[in-house]
């Protein structure tokens, strides 16, 4: 397995926590997620997709160095409907040791 950077560990640990000022000082200001085909352009739209998506835990089951960058695939666990959801993948495009600046999660 790839090791994994530390800003993309913090993101997994800071994720599925309450404290949402944490999770969001891993983005750059100018940050873009992808999420289920939706796209959150910039900190306040990324502040608003996590106060729209429920709180999970998530089991890292793969973590891999490819051309598009850093891609790690896991299941996710929680309370919504379908849980848990296995080989949802997260693909760091774009980040360096101080903030990620382009996610796409997908299945």
């Amino acid at each position: 397995m790839t090791t994994t950077p530390d800003i993309v560990r913090r993101y997994f640990e800071l994720a599925g926590q309450p404290d949402g000022d944490a999770y969001l000082a891993l983005f750059a200001e100018d940050a873009v997620v992808e999420d289920e085909g939706r796209t959150h352009r910039g900190i306040e739209a990324i502040r608003r997709w996590r106060r729209e998506v429920p709180l999970v835990t998530y089991e890292i089951t793969d973590v891999e160095e490819a051309p598009e960058g850093m891609v790690v695939t896991a299941t996710i666990s929680g309370d919504f409907p379908g849980s848990p959801v296995a080989g949802l993948r997260f693909r760091f495009e774009e980040y360096d040791g101080e903030r990620i600046r382009r996610l796409r999660i997908a299945p």
